[in-house]
């Protein structure tokens, strides 16, 4: 899952990106409301964490610029004011979820994982597919009950799959989903990552679609 943060403050910034880098994200930034407000326009975000109180351009009028362009991703306002105003202005220009300064990380992560499960129609932590289970919340990955061992870039690309089972996604929409705006993105690399989670998984897991892409279904279903 691809995270964008929004936020002038350098030392939070920098707190919120190394965790949710370590919580298995991939995650762009920006220190401004114009640099957040075009990223946030331009590239394909699983979720953003965006600052009321930016220089340039502030959250509320970069949250309307992107509903109104049809930008639908979630998005968790993270900022110092809590007043009950405040809260009412960034809801409705378009925000999923609201957490107040000072906070606990824990919190922030729980509540990306809550708005990317309700974001793909998922309502707990453990999604499943046929044998396959992914625990969102401990990143641990099962088939039929036994634990399988992945690769960061092999757990994002099942994440991202298992979010979106049943629908054939391109090799595109999976690179620019689990690399960031920086990273010299190859698409022949996925099916190299694909090749090893079928070995890990189970061949008939990840169904290849010719010419279209990847779907991940439980094997009766791809069949």
């Amino acid at each position: 899952m691809r995270l964008l943060v929004v936020e002038d403050d350098p030392d939070l910034n920098k707190q919120l990106v190394n965790a949710l880098t370590e919580a298995g994200y991939v995650v762009d930034t920006a220190a401004d409301g114009e640099e957040g407000h075009f990223l946030g326009e331009t590239e394909p975000y699983d979720a953003v964490v965006l600052d009321l109180g930016l220089p340039t351009m502030d959250g509320v009028t970069i949250l309307e610029k992107w509903r109104r362009a049809g930008r639908n991703m979630p998005v968790l306002i993270l900022t110092a004011r809590d007043r009950w105003s405040d809260k009412v202005a960034g809801f409705d220009a378009g925000a999923d979820d609201y957490v107040a300064k000072p906070f606990f990380m824990e919190e922030v992560l729980a509540r990306l994982r809550a708005l990317l499960r309700r974001s793909t129609g998922h309502a707990t932590s453990e999604i499943e597919c046929g044998p396959l289970r992914v625990d969102t919340r401990t990143s641990r990955v099962t088939v039929n009950g036994t634990a399988v061992k992945l690769t960061s870039l092999e757990y994002r690309l099942v994440e991202y799959l298992i979010h979106h089972q049943g629908r054939i996604i391109s090799r595109t929409e999976l690179v620019e989903h689990l690399y960031d705006q920086d990273f010299d993105r190859d698409s022949n690399t996925i099916e190299v990552f694909v090749g090893r989670l079928r070995r890990k998984l189970g061949k008939d897991m990840i169904e290849t679609v010719r010419g279209l892409g990847y779907r991940l279904a439980a094997p009766e279903d791809a069949a």
